[in-house]
């Protein structure tokens, strides 16, 4: 993920801009992109502040946390179901999710969902 530029650099570029630079010479100018100035002009115009906002992060698995009981409930009903599978049994009680969403969902509690094996093990040789 990349690294925000600096606040320095902002301000001396809406700096230009309030000064009577366009924003496209001002973008010219410090060596920065033409969306870039624009979009922090607008933030600034919008909010009164043009600093970088919070990057990354898992934004939706509140929703799946608030059903933590139910997908619990549904995953030691049948253990050894897919995470497609489970997505499915959640649908059916209206609960959207993604496979990647309860894979990080799984992730996050710590839990293996470790498929049956068809086959006994075998004593001699590693399966």
């Amino acid at each position: 993920m990349g690294k925000s530029l600096s606040m320095d650099l902002r301000a001396r570029a809406l700096s230009a801009v309030d000064g009577g630079m366009s924003r496209r010479a001002a973008a010219r100018r410090f060596g920065v992109s033409i969306s870039s100035v624009i979009r922090w002009d607008a933030a600034r115009r919008l909010t009164g502040t043009f600093s970088p906002r919070k990057q990354g992060g898992d934004t939706r698995s509140r929703r799946l946390e608030a059903h933590h009981a139910l997908v619990m409930g549904l995953f030691e009903e049948k253990r050894d179901q897919s995470l497609d599978e489970l997505r499915a049994r959640l649908a059916e009680h209206g609960v959207v999710a993604s496979t990647s969403a309860l894979s990080r969902f799984f992730q996050r509690h710590d839990l293996t969902r470790k498929k049956k094996q068809v086959t006994q093990s075998s004593k001699t040789v590693p399966t």
